[in-house]
């Protein structure tokens, strides 16, 4: 096994500690959500490649075809896409609202904000 056979496990990885990275170390808010997009993405790339069976075709049965794939992981990550997309919409609508509340979207100046009496 050498590295480019699992090269779409090493790119997912790379993208989850990213992503991860990005959410928990920033304190902008639209970097937030722009991580956690990342995150996503990493989660649906790794479902995808284990779900990938090469030389696969449709699950029709037919003459001479011996080898199917399975369509219920890509069907999972459609629906998941739709859910990730809604998930960024309602964040980013709750960014601007809080940018019209507080003034600022820095997570430690609302925080700031709140704490004062």
């Amino acid at each position: 096994m050498t590295f480019t056979a699992h090269f779409n496990y090493w790119v997912a990885m790379a993208l989850l500690t990213v992503g991860l990275y990005i959410v928990i170390a920033r304190g902008n808010l639209v970097k937030k959500l722009v991580g956690l997009s990342i995150f996503q993405t990493s989660v649906y790339l790794l479902y995808i490649s284990a779900g990938k069976i090469i030389g696969g075709t449709a699950p029709i049965i037919a003459e001479g075809l011996r080898v199917y794939s399975n369509p219920l992981p890509h069907v999972l990550i459609l629906t998941a896409i739709v859910v990730g997309v809604a998930t960024l919409a309602l964040g980013l609508a709750l960014v601007v609202r809080i940018k019209e509340a507080y003034g600022t979207i820095e997570e430690d100046e609302i925080h700031s904000q709140d704490e004062e009496p």
